[in-house]
């Protein structure tokens, strides 16, 4: 199948099914015109390339891994257990990142709590230590 027929079958946009050919995640036939030329296994792989991504892994591991994975009816699954310190090193990095977000959110929600009562409520009244302008 052509790339608009391909991108209407995926829900992927023709832009980005370009961006993972050249990221070397999708690799289509290519007719003698240079047209691409997908098959049914393409469909299964940019699926496999969604459910990665939307597991927080970037497109550089997606390679690594992408061929190792196996598709199960739609549920992606490793191929063998040596993936697996991978996807646990992908899963910590991903923890890290919650940890810092979740310690973001307790700074500010301690800023918030420190709100002094009665304070002006007015935007207009508090100008953030930039000097008011003329009146």
């Amino acid at each position: 199948m052509r790339m608009g027929e391909f991108s209407r079958r995926t829900g992927v946009s023709q832009r980005l099914l370009r961006y993972y050919e050249e990221q070397g995640l999708l690799a289509p036939a290519r007719r003698p015109s240079g047209y691409r030329e997908y098959t049914e296994e393409d469909v299964v792989t940019v699926r496999g390339i969604r459910v990665l991504l939307a597991a927080g892994l970037n497109t550089a591991t997606i390679a690594e891994l992408l061929p190792c994975m196996i598709d199960d009816d739609g549920a992606l699954a490793p191929g063998c257990s040596g993936m697996l310190p991978d996807l646990t090193k992908e899963r910590d990095r991903i923890d890290e990142a919650v940890a810092g977000l979740l310690a973001a959110r307790a700074r500010l929600d301690g800023i918030i709590n420190a709100t002094v009562p009665g304070a002006p409520a007015d935007p207009d009244a508090c100008y953030a230590g930039v000097a008011p302008g003329p009146v």
